[in-house]
């Protein structure tokens, strides 16, 4: 079953479609509480850094070096971006963000550097395969 990675702001309700629902904010919502979010991981190690998500400020015209900057610091955290591609799994998976911004913001930009990560990695493993398998000598 192929990922498909949804988008949902954390103050919408949970839905049955969400699948795994992941936090991928630094911050925690304010006035959330753990049981109303229905969480199944806070990916918060995944976030933008504070100083990263202070100079965006959610300016427009800082959106596409926001995301250049973004992508750096998440190759240079690889394990905590397969921890979460761990949690992800197969299946549906909403990141859930706190911005009122539906279309630029950290979870947009963290979608698509999954997504562009996972098709990289797919591209890599001989489809129907699993990877190379050697033929039984027996």
């Amino acid at each position: 079953m192929p990922l498909i990675i949804k988008l949902k702001r954390a103050y919408d309700p949970p839905a049955a479609g969400d699948g795994r629902r992941i936090l991928v904010d630094r911050l925690w919502p304010r006035g959330l509480t753990a049981a109303a979010l229905k969480l199944d991981f806070w990916a918060k190690a995944v976030a933008p850094s504070d100083e990263l998500r202070r100079w965006y400020d959610h300016a427009p015209e800082r959106w596409p070096e926001f995301t250049r900057r973004y992508f750096a610091e998440l190759d240079a955290n690889a394990d905590r971006v397969d921890e979460l591609i761990e949690h992800l799994g197969a299946g549906t998976a909403t990141l859930l963000y706190g911005s009122k911004e539906p279309r630029l913001n950290n979870a947009a930009a963290l979608k698509a550097y999954l997504e562009t990560r996972t098709r990289r990695a797919a591209r890599r493993t001989p489809a129907g395969r699993g990877g190379s398998k050697r033929k039984s000598t027996s």
